[in-house]
């Protein structure tokens, strides 16, 4: 049996209606949104999120 994602609010999230959650799995960092978690989520080795995280700490995404 595959393991379960165990999914949290993001600390990028605000308190309006830009929220995302994320989890770690096997290697991986998990996004999906939290108002339509039904949708799936999307995937990304470390050193993506590396470097989504840092565009967006830079306010380029």
């Amino acid at each position: 049996m595959a393991p379960t994602p165990e999914f949290r609010k993001s600390s990028y999230s605000n308190q309006a209606q830009n929220c995302v959650e994320v989890a770690d799995l096997l290697g991986q960092h998990l996004v999906r949104d939290t108002q339509n978690r039904g949708a799936g989520h999307l995937g990304f080795a470390g050193s993506e999120w590396t470097a989504a995280l840092r565009a967006i700490r830079v306010d380029r995404v």
